[in-house]
């Protein structure tokens, strides 16, 4: 029999234990059996419209029935970014302890947003913040807050850039990037009000990083036709080949020319808390600000970002209002309002799981973590390199490493189809994701191994499939 009516939206003290522990046995169910069950599961619309519409219900159902249907009908319907053999992307492989801190959360349900409401988890998140600040190697005076992810993170510094350097004054000003640049800044710079012609896109070298020559020239002849250079956005470990702009350089000119400097590090500035990481990136702590995904190398689920910027009052410059409804909570000068550092004012608890994950399982665990996914991709391109028909497109990088197949008398065209034609099989047999992606002007398809649950078995694996797909499909080609 469903409860009867709560208008307290209360359950008993025992419904409420129930309930938990068996959401908490589904999630340590979903972790242990996670490499046995496909990567990708996934009904059509159709189906999914007869499962899940209904009128809005008047009457409340048991929640078992209502947890029973979640995992019949809406978890069994979805790709497991989380799994061992999901290489595809960029995965967010998650852990037991970070999920039950953002249950936690949800539970306690703090705001995040001034001192007086919520001053234990305003703390966590000035030290966490604060732990992020000092792995990148930024001074002290450095500082940030958690924002959804590097979407926003590139928004929040981008915002702050425009106003601290060119105030309402930015018609004439230009930003510089490469062709590898994220999706996400062009949409963050239209955002704020850059039109496309401001936006200075140079293509990359053959390492796929920006030419900094490139880049001097085309400021020097900016000046020369009065446009106000502003802005240079580099790449600290691109989505598509885990490329790293030459970060000491920029910062050299950025210095020179006196313009802000950001680094796009969503994906690959977490690598920085192992050796190779802080060489890759040598010149991070150089930035003027940055943008980090807590939710990709440091296996954090969705959603964590992080925004830092080298001088933490601009943030608060750009983003302080004061609204007489919130007079009350100014309160002390110590006292910090992370509302007033970003463009959020209810804002949640993002800080709770990464502060917990690093201090149950130590910085040590998670810099083995990272290491083993650097070198998974160096292993797999080994793998790939003595096989015949594969070719390497870019070498291992930061967990990334490109390849395709290249059949015996194919047009380039030709053979772009094919690439992009092994994509189906992998999908519809469920073992594994892999995905394509264009560099260049070539399809590749790409490997992505930043999830510390995957095994160099799991790696052997994939590409064994992929080989017997391009053999099939070979021979369906003649």
């Amino acid at each position: 029999m469903p409860p009867p009516p709560s208008p307290s939206l209360q359950l008993s003290r025992e419904a409420m234990r129930d309930f938990g522990y068996r959401i908490v046995d589904m999630l340590v169910d979903h972790f242990d059996t996670l490499p046995d069950k496909p990567v990708t599961e996934m009904a059509d619309r159709s189906t999914l419209e007869q499962l899940l519409r209904e009128p809005i219900p008047e009457q409340g159902a048991p929640p078992e029935d209502v947890l029973a249907q979640v995992e019949r009908d809406v978890f069994s319907n979805m790709m497991h970014l989380d799994h061992p053999r999901f290489l595809a992307l960029v995965s967010s492989p998650g852990n037991y302890v970070s999920a039950m801190a953002d249950a936690l959360t949800a539970g306690f349900n703090p705001f995040l947003g001034n001192w007086m409401e919520a001053s234990g988890p305003t703390e966590v998140e000035l030290v966490t913040i604060d732990w992020l600040r000092q792995l990148c190697g930024l001074p002290e005076g450095a500082g940030g807050l958690f924002v959804s992810g590097g979407s926003m993170a590139n928004l929040t510094a981008l915002a702050t850039a425009r106003h601290i350097r060119l105030g309402d004054q930015f018609h004439e000003a230009v930003i510089y990037a490469s062709d590898q640049a994220h999706s996400s800044v062009s949409r963050g710079l239209k955002v704020l009000g850059f039109k496309s012609e401001q936006i200075c896109i140079l293509t990359s070298d053959e390492t796929y990083r920006i030419p900094v020559e490139a880049v001097k020239k085309q400021i020097s002849q900016d000046r020369k036709d009065g446009k106000q250079p502003f802005c240079i956005i580099a790449n600290a470990g691109t989505t598509n080949t885990g490329a790293i702009d030459p970060l000491h350089e920029l910062a050299d000119l950025c210095q020179e020319e006196n313009l802000w400097l950001h680094a796009d590090g969503a994906y690959g500035a977490a690598t920085v808390i192992t050796e190779e990481g802080r060489a890759l990136l040598a010149g991070l702590d150089r930035v003027d600000s940055m943008a980090l995904d807590p939710h990709k190398w440091l296996f954090q689920p969705y959603e964590i970002g992080c925004v830092l910027v080298r001088n933490r009052r601009h943030l608060r410059e750009t983003f302080h209002v004061s609204p007489e409804y919130l007079q009350d909570m100014e309160g002390e000068q110590e006292e910090v309002n992370l509302y007033d550092y970003g463009i959020q004012l209810t804002r949640s608890f993002r800080a709770l799981k990464l502060w917990m994950s690093l201090k149950v399982f130590g910085l040590a665990a998670f810099r083995q973590a990272v290491t083993h996914g650097l070198n998974l991709a160096r292993i797999a391109e080994g793998k790939l390199k003595k096989m015949s028909g594969w070719e390497i497109i870019t070498p291992a990088q930061m967990g990334v490493v490109t390849f395709r197949y290249v059949p015996k008398n194919l047009s380039p065209e030709a053979t772009d189809t094919f690439n992009r034609e092994l994509v189906a099989p992998i999908v519809a047999d469920g073992f594994a994701l892999v995905v394509s992606t264009i560099i260049k002007n070539r399809t590749v398809l790409r490997f992505c191994t930043i999830n510390p649950r995957t095994t160099e078995e799991d790696i052997g694996q994939v590409i064994k499939k992929l080989d017997q797909y391009a053999q099939e499909q070979t021979t369906n080609w003649k």
